[in-house]
């Protein structure tokens, strides 16, 4: 499931990121078609705390499977939500899981966005799918990012080259907006888009830690030393940024749609 490059998604603050992170708040249009008894496989589900939710909407009689190909991030899921009887975490690659099971819905957040092999991704989650079973992906279009207002010139050229560097992998900055067309070429009919864009401001408690996931992204070395950013550019985005979010930052909006289909 891993693209050419990828940013690493370990580490005690990715995990943290992963652990804030609840149905209601990041996958909030997905309870609509949860339903008690439902058989569901997480994909790229990290720590599991979105699929932990989920296993409560389906019930005792239901069952969530989360896999994820992070290791640590299994092991943390585990863990955490130990008490959960109908959740069950694997470590294990999206093209290596060959269950004996089908499931009735599957779904998979933010982990499109990373892969150069997305349409490859999407024939083999729908191989996973019951007859009649439905898939539900959610991601971003990382071309229309808004801030309000522009933050300073040093992250805006920073973040051009990391679009670049997405794009150069093979990734898909605007998967959100290509999903339809990617779904209905593989077979996927009932075909749905729907807005579920992430907006920070100050009206939420943690938006200026929200705002602040590109000074996060910066803080790795990766790009430099793939000889796509001077490092001083980096530092210089980095502490930029930071000051902007402090005395200037009124609002970001970030692209993402949750888009579903059947079979």
């Amino acid at each position: 499931m891993k693209a050419n490059k990828h940013i690493q998604r370990d580490g005690q603050e990715a995990t943290k990121i992963y652990d804030d992170r609840s149905l209601a708040n990041d996958y909030r249009h997905l309870s609509s078609i949860l339903r008690p008894g439902m058989k569901v496989l997480d994909i790229g589900c990290a720590t599991g705390f979105i699929s932990k939710d989920i296993a409560k909407l389906v019930g005792e009689n239901g069952k969530v499977t989360a896999i994820d190909n992070t290791e640590s991030l299994i092991l943390s899921g585990k863990e955490s939500h130990q008490n959960v009887p109908n959740l069950e975490l694997i470590h294990t690659d999206l093209f290596d899981f060959n269950p004996e099971e089908k499931f009735d819905l599957v779904i998979s957040a933010r982990v499109l966005q990373w892969l150069s092999n997305p349409k490859e991704a999407l024939v083999k989650m729908k191989s996973l799918l019951k007859p009649n079973g439905q898939i539900s992906i959610l991601d971003y279009d990382h071309t229309n990012l808004n801030w309000n207002p522009l933050p300073p010139e040093s992250m805006q050229e920073f973040y051009k080259t990391f679009l670049k560097w997405r794009q150069e992998a093979g990734m898909n900055n605007k998967i959100a907006e290509d999903l339809p067309s990617l779904l209905e070429e593989i077979g996927f009919h009932s075909i749905e888009k729907i807005n579920s864009d992430e907006f920070y401001n100050e009206e939420k408690e943690d938006y200026k830690s929200k705002i602040g996931i590109w000074s996060k992204v910066a803080g790795s070395l990766q790009m430099v030393e793939e000889g796509y950013l001077e490092n001083d550019l980096r530092l210089k985005a980095i502490e930029e940024y930071n000051q902007w979010i402090e005395t200037e930052a009124i609002s970001m909006t970030m692209k993402l749609n949750e888009v579903r289909g059947r079979i």
